[in-house]
């Protein structure tokens, strides 16, 4: 919970800083003004549920801030710590939501009393207004589900003419209705702090969005969630007599005052209604998902003159580059591609936000392919009309709806360094069952061992094992073998008693030449002779 304190005077506001028992209340954010116009800026920005404030400061005093808080911001509860015992200001602050009336010099006792009383009921309204939303987005889930599955039909082109008649009784529609407009918002499209502020509720984000659209269509249109799409809000207006512009407009600003955010429309103009419907919100929805996120304006028509004729610029078409990048585990390196990648999508001048989405899933064919290798299971880059509006995929964009670039850095250089710790780790396991082949051939070296018992054994190919062993140990595994039975070989040729048929046995040789040949080849001399030098020492 956070408290603006509002007064001209920083020792006072330092006092009563000192004065309160945040921890007891709950609060964990102290914030201070000089003036009401400070306080407004701060209350806009950080959204305080208590504001505690004087009344007598220079610019916005206190009365003029009670009165805007009371008109923009009922639900803040306000506490008035005021020099002056004036019935006039005590009466103007008890009519404009003002919950206490503190004379300074403020008392410990008495601050905190009205900052109990001031949490405890902003936590109960609260929770009120909570249930109320929850319930307005039941209500909402349930009666326009249906409005939004006639809707759906009818842009998607599933029997228009049969449901024209339930679309005219539902929402009374004109009966000279021929001609419609349509634009459609992305809910994917809005930034992650917002997202973050609506603790990524999706289905509050649709309901606020929609109120919103619909307050101010009343009877010009309406808009609706495109069920089919997950991420899509469509917009109809039908007035012939007004802009469509000028809606969309007024609707942004209308979204803007209630999330201090604004959107972007893909728009398709006048088309024959209900017949041309799903091709215009076709070109809408396209107009919306190819714009160019590096250019502010924030209505978009479809025009195929405006798809670039050149292929987009593809992750896949660096893919080695990358892949040795995430190997070579260096952070210059990362950050240098990451950079070089960067450099060429500023000078191509376009990104969209169908681009955008193609290289989320380019990243994961890619990172597929590289933990898992080459195999006829791996995912397949396509392009699709569908994935756009997939809600899953976070799009690095900014409040303003544009590609926000150190977002888009950040998460090219996370991803490369999360592979390259996949590699790394893999690379670890690798050797980690090397080792294991080892000590497995250390203690199991007087068994007739082969590459294919190991393999069968460890579930590792072959090929697999053989070449990792290589790498890992510089000798081949029969060579690595080899070693171990010898160096065991001639600490028993020490036993006079041992013949050498039963050493080379006891070792696992149980062909005496063989074991002989393999003796001299690793010891320059045969067993015989070792023995003999072992025994004149």
């Amino acid at each position: 919970m956070k408290v603006l304190i509002v007064d001209d005077e920083k020792h006072v506001r330092n006092a009563i800083n000192m004065l309160a028992d945040w921890d007891r209340h709950g609060i964990t954010e102290i914030l201070q003004a000089s003036d009401g116009e400070d306080a407004v800026s701060l209350i806009r920005e950080k959204a305080p549920q208590i504001v505690l404030t004087d009344m007598r400061m220079p610019r916005k005093d206190g009365a003029e801030l009670l009165t805007w808080l009371h008109a923009h911001n009922p639900e803040i509860k306000v506490i008035v710590i005021s020099g002056y015992d004036d019935f006039e200001l005590v009466r103007h602050a008890v009519r404009n939501g003002g919950m206490d009336y503190i004379l300074k010099p403020v008392k410990a006792d008495a601050l905190n009393e009205a900052l109990g009383k001031a949490t405890e009921y902003w936590r109960k309204e609260e929770i009120n207004r909570q249930r109320f939303t929850q319930k307005s987005i039941e209500v909402n889930e349930m009666k326009p589900h249906y409005a939004d599955k006639l809707l759906t039909d009818l842009v998607t082109g599933q029997g228009r003419r049969e449901i024209l008649n339930q679309l005219r009784e539902e929402f009374k529609l004109p009966s000279s209705l021929s001609s419609c407009s349509v634009a459609v918002i992305a809910v994917s499209q809005l930034d992650h702090k917002l997202l973050a502020k609506f603790n990524n509720q999706i289905a509050l984000i649709f309901f606020t969005l929609c109120n919103i659209c619909n307050e101010l269509l009343k009877s010009k249109g309406i808009s609706f969630r495109h069920l089919n799409s997950s991420g899509e809000i469509v917009i109809l207006y039908w007035d012939e007599r007004g802009s469509f512009n000028a809606m969309l407009e007024e609707i942004n600003q209308g979204i803007y005052l209630t999330l201090r955010r604004h959107v972007h429309f893909g728009m398709a103009t006048k088309r024959t209604f209900p017949d041309d419907m799903p091709r215009a919100y076709h070109e809408a929805s396209k107009a919306l998902w190819r714009r160019n996120l590096l250019e502010p304006n924030r209505m978009h028509s479809f025009s195929e003159e405006g798809i670039p004729s050149s292929r987009p610029l593809r992750l896949t078409a660096i893919e080695e580059q990358l892949r040795l990048t995430a190997l070579s585990g260096n952070r210059e390196r990362i950050e240098a591609v990451t950079k070089m990648w960067l450099e060429d999508l500023q000078q191509s001048g376009s990104v969209t936000p169908e681009q955008l989405i193609q290289w989320d899933k380019e990243w994961d064919w890619m990172h597929t392919q590289w933990i898992e290798g080459d195999n006829d299971k791996g995912v397949k880059v396509e392009e699709s009309d569908e994935f756009y509006t997939e809600l899953s995929i976070r799009l690095p964009l900014n409040e303003e709806g544009l590609l926000a670039w150190e977002d888009l850095r950040m998460e090219m250089e996370h991803r490369l360094a999360a592979v390259s710790k996949l590699l790394t780790q893999q690379h670890s396991k690798d050797q980690y069952f090397i080792h294991d082949i080892a000590k497995y051939m250390e203690s199991h070296y007087q068994d007739e061992i082969s590459l294919q018992d190991i393999a069968a054994r460890f579930f590792l190919s072959r090929e697999y094992i053989a070449r990792k062993f290589k790498q890992e140990y510089g000798v081949t595994l029969l060579d690595y073998l080899s070693r171990i039975r010898i160096d065991k070989a001639k600490l028993l040729l020490h036993n006079p008693h041992l013949r050498i048929a039963q050493v080379s046995e006891m070792v696992g040789y149980h062909d005496e030449k063989y074991f002989s040949r393999v003796f001299k080849k690793l010891e320059g001399i045969n067993p015989g002779e070792y023995r003999k030098e072992q025994t004149l020492d």
